[in-house]
């Protein structure tokens, strides 16, 4: 995950030992190790950047007063996160909450054509995420982006460790299953009707992306498509990070040594309990009295968003999934949350058919000369009294000019193409030759997800080479289009 390091160079047992030791700087070593990853979880259970910064600030408050008792110090990095779901959980209970101001992204320096890029990648992983239960996009995430493995996510979510494994295989599953049905509808909608309607408007909400994912697994024509979507870890890299806020360090390093905050220490650590035999802390339970609150709370968000899972992820957005497989919740918190309420494609990247290619106007015809008319013979031209006192007697009389006939224009040539592959790039460049003659030429459409502009003159056997790049994002399986030319002639492209 973007923000930091791998979990390969993380020393849980060293860091565990230090900060159960009362070493000094421990904490700020743990801080600095986990803290990115922590708060963009935490970020992405509570879509607040106050909540999730409290939250993370409580979970290393508690962690150092309870680290004791953990019996696996290996396990640190899981353990943490145990600890961050149960403070988060907890905060989502409370009556008095909800979505407030989301944090920053984490700025990675792209460039806006590769932001633009990442938005239609995004677009389309919202909406294969969308198709899994809130349960199963946690799970998703912290397998794939956070890199938790069965014996973590079993610590986390009080499960043993052979239920976290059918849990974690079946999240994956079901997210391999809607990835492929995502790619079929974008990529070829056009050879299946019944797609149009699953796909109104992207990112698709759950309800639709369930129900494509239920079309594509039944129809013969779409389940035949042969579509290997990437892996997990490809699909979920294109999500955003939440940045920690910047003040976040010093607050909690303050909240967890100084002196004065010694009460507040205590009911932090006493909010995180009761911990089990291995030292991880019990899943939270929820209040009975606050469901009816918690359930007021979802038809309110959901009202309000109005299916927040189909806005369009084309600005700053984070991801931000349910933490239980409560009805009211998923659907009112959704996979996903957008700043842009816009749901149209970036105008870099239109998927053009043939029909809507831009076609130049063809500029006119250049006019055929005309022969001056050559003067009758039989017009006696009367002489004028100038010219009559201008000319000498005797002198030869004065001719009209003739009119010289330009040569003809040489006889046009044709256009000779050869077609281009892309392979697994976005965009390859066909050549087009002048033969037997110049040519004057366009381009006058394309098929298949491809797009091409150009026109010019070529002398004869002279060359060019147009650029024809693929309009669609994600792109699985051999597919072949084409670049269509005036005068005539087109060139084949394989892409994908």
């Amino acid at each position: 995950m973007a923000g930091g390091p791998g979990p390969g160079r993380f020393d849980d047992p060293r860091l565990a030992e230090s900060l159960r030791a009362g070493d000094a700087i421990a904490l700020t070593k743990v801080y600095d190790t986990y803290a990115p990853f922590l708060f963009d979880y935490c970020h992405g259970l509570l879509r607040d950047r106050v909540e999730a910064a409290g939250a993370l600030r409580a979970c290393l408050v508690a962690a150092r007063e309870h680290v004791g008792g953990l019996r696996e110090p290996e396990r640190l990095r899981g353990w943490l996160y145990a600890v961050a779901r149960k403070e988060c959980m907890r905060r989502r209970d409370n009556p008095s909450g909800g979505p407030g101001q989301e944090a920053p992204e984490v700025d990675d320096g792209l460039s806006e054509m590769r932001r633009a890029r990442r938005a239609e990648r995004r677009m389309l992983t919202h909406s294969m995420l969308a198709a899994l239960t809130g349960r199963q996009r946690e799970v998703v995430d912290l397998a794939v982006r956070h890199e938790l493995d069965a014996g973590d996510l079993a610590g986390i979510f009080g499960l043993s460790e052979p239920e976290a494994e059918r849990m974690l295989a079946g999240a994956l599953r079901d997210l391999d299953e809607a990835a492929r049905a995502v790619a079929i509808a974008h990529a070829l909608r056009d050879e299946c009707p019944s797609l149009a309607p699953l796909t109104a408007s992207w990112p698709l909400p759950p309800g639709d992306a369930r129900s494509l994912v239920r079309h594509v697994a039944s129809c013969p024509t779409c389940h035949g498509q042969q579509v290997t979507p990437p892996p997990a870890d490809r699909l979920l890299a294109v999500l955003p990070v939440a940045a920690v806020p910047p003040d976040l360090r010093l607050e909690t390093l303050t909240t967890a040594t100084h002196p004065d905050r010694a009460e507040t220490r205590a009911a932090i650590a006493a909010a995180v309990e009761p911990f089990d035999h291995r030292g991880w802390p019990l899943p939270y339970e929820p209040h009975p009295a606050a469901a009816p609150e918690r359930r007021r709370r979802g038809r309110t968000l959901a009202a309000v968003g109005g299916g927040i899972a189909a806005v369009a992820l084309l600005g700053v957005t984070l991801t931000a999934f349910t933490g239980g497989d409560q009805t009211t919740n998923s659907a009112a918190r959704g996979p996903l949350r957008a700043s842009v309420p816009s749901a149209t494609p970036h105008p870099s990247s239109p998927d053009l058919s043939p029909s809507q290619t831009p076609t130049p106007t063809p500029s006119s015809s250049s006019p055929t000369p005309t022969k001056s008319a050559t003067p009758s013979k039989s017009a006696t031209p009367t002489p004028s009294a100038s010219s009559t006192s201008s000319t000498p007697p005797g002198a030869p009389a004065t001719r009209p000019p003739t009119t010289t006939s330009p040569p003809a224009p040489p006889t046009p040539g044709r256009l000779a193409v050869s077609g281009c592959s892309m392979g697994v790039a976005e965009s390859c460049a066909v050549t087009i030759t002048a033969v037997d003659g110049p040519v004057s030429w366009r381009v006058t459409g394309t098929s298949g997800r491809l797009r091409a502009y150009g026109s010019g003159q070529l002398a004869a056997g002279e060359s060019t080479r147009v650029r024809v790049e693929r309009t669609n994002d994600f792109c699985w399986g051999r597919r072949t289009g084409s670049v269509s030319f005036a005068p005539g002639g087109s060139a084949s492209v394989s892409y994908c």
